[in-house]
């Protein structure tokens, strides 16, 4: 780790009442005391004091706190300076801090500090850094608890599991002249199994709650004029997509965030899928079908008023090709018109008019989102964390033949494959290319 000390705006920019510059570094306390031009900061106290600039000009009447180390986020002496929120008055500090000695930190830098400071483990840092961008009240408690070390112990647990049974291996291997009992071997496999099971069990838990920590992406779809946009605009409560009687008024898809309840939703808009002779709608129609496979949840919608025709029948295919991987919600439109839609093979979840009330259709958004809610089950945040329970689970996969054929050496060389998989989770200290890459997407100031 570089010894010099960073600095950096931790508040979001913009208008408020209060922003923060963040210090860390072993001359943190001294930059706040040329700052502040006073020359002693009680520890873990909050000071009142006037800040100034190098040319002794008043910038601010801000709060300064100071965290000796190695207690405190990064474990070296850090400084916080609550000032006046602004464009003006947190940047002027910083440049302040800046001209005192201070670096600009990057981005991440303090938790990447915190990490190799050994404050946080890895599974802890990525839960800090998606619980600033949590799109829902229970995703925000999963990673409350994650920073708190859960996912930590739940790894450290299958970790000293594969470890013991790497010890059952190795005795084997060691003693294979003495007296071993005779199931031994059935041990073993038992307890792998067991493993197995587990690991798979939260694979499944977190791929499929994915959309409780992203936000839920949510596409509207159907043929042209079965009233996606009015559906849209609706949910949102204004009008924010072009309503008419022109088929194809849509031609590319429009997203949307609100929130439903304790979820924050991406609701798309897509064009209307047909036979498009026109280029560019049907640049439009490929996208609306890419935003269906990237949906969490897919609306389709049908007229009710209208006989049901071959686009009707090519969104049904559409639906069944995806009957297994999304959750649907199927709705018939237009219902205060007179009723003409029939089509075998099609059951309607709700019934509605899309340009007046909506509120049962929220009710079952609400529905299925919670059903990815808060359980027991530990999951795992992050691409990087899920790609490590997938190389465990094939490690393990792979050390059951050798198991079956006796070759303990080759059995063992793939749990201690898996014992470095999951141990990655948490402090991959080998791979310093990922480290940058990932502490670098996390936030500025922090």
């Amino acid at each position: 780790m570089e010894n010099d000390t960073i600095v950096a705006i931790a508040t979001a920019n913009g208008i408020g009442s209060i922003a923060i510059i963040r210090l860390s570094g072993r001359d943190s306390l001294s930059i706040a005391q040329k700052l502040s031009k006073k020359t002693t900061f009680k520890n873990r106290y909050a000071t009142l004091t006037n800040i100034y600039d190098s040319e002794d000009t008043l910038i601010d009447e801000s709060i300064v706190i100071y965290f000796q180390g190695p207690h405190s986020f990064t474990a070296e002496d850090v400084v916080e300076i609550q000032c006046h929120g602004g464009y003006i008055v947190a940047q002027s500090i910083l440049k302040a801090a800046l001209n005192a000695g201070a670096r600009l930190a990057n981005a991440g830098e303090f938790s990447k500090r915190a990490f190799f400071n050994g404050r946080i483990d890895l599974s802890e840092a990525e839960a800090i850094a998606q619980l600033i961008e949590a799109k829902s009240e229970d995703a925000a408690k999963i990673l409350a608890s994650q920073m708190k070390g859960s996912l930590k112990e739940f790894i450290e647990e299958v970790r000293d599991d594969i470890i013991h049974i790497l010890a059952y291996s190795e005795v084997t291997i060691d003693y294979a002249e003495e007296d071993l009992p005779e199931d031994l071997v059935e041990q073993i496999k038992a307890k792998l199994d067991s493993l197995y099971k587990l690991l798979q069990k939260t694979l499944q838990a977190s791929e499929s709650r994915a959309g409780l920590m992203q936000g839920f992406r949510v596409a509207i779809v159907g043929k042209p004029n079965v009233g996606k946009s009015s559906l849209l605009n609706a949910l949102l409560n204004y009008n924010r997509a072009i309503v008419s009687d022109i088929a194809g008024t849509t031609r590319d898809t429009i997203e949307e965030q609100v929130k439903i309840g304790t979820h924050l939703i991406r609701i798309v808009d897509t064009a209307g899928i047909r036979e498009a002779e026109d280029a560019i709608e049907r640049i439009g129609i490929e996208r609306s079908l890419e935003a269906i496979k990237q949906s969490d949840i897919v609306i389709a919608l049908f007229d009710g008023s209208r006989e049901a025709d071959d686009e009707d029948r090519d969104i049904l295919e559409l639906l069944k090709a995806h009957a297994s991987d999304k959750e649907k919600i199927i709705i018939k439109n237009k219902v205060d018109l007179e009723q003409k839609f029939e089509l075998e093979g099609l059951q309607f979840d709700l019934e509605l008019n899309s340009k007046d009330d909506v509120s049962s259709l929220i009710t079952k958004l609400q529905d299925i989102m919670d059903r990815n809610n808060l359980s027991d089950e530990i999951m795992l945040i992050s691409e990087r964390q899920i790609s490590a329970v997938k190389e465990t689970l094939q490690n393990i996969e792979e050390s059951y033949e050798p198991l079956e054929m006796q070759e303990l050496e080759i059995f063992s060389f793939h749990l201690n494959e898996a014992i470095k998989a999951m141990a990655s989770i948490t402090r991959p200290f080998e791979n310093d290319e990922m480290l940058d890459k990932m502490f670098g997407s996390f936030c500025l100031g922090k």
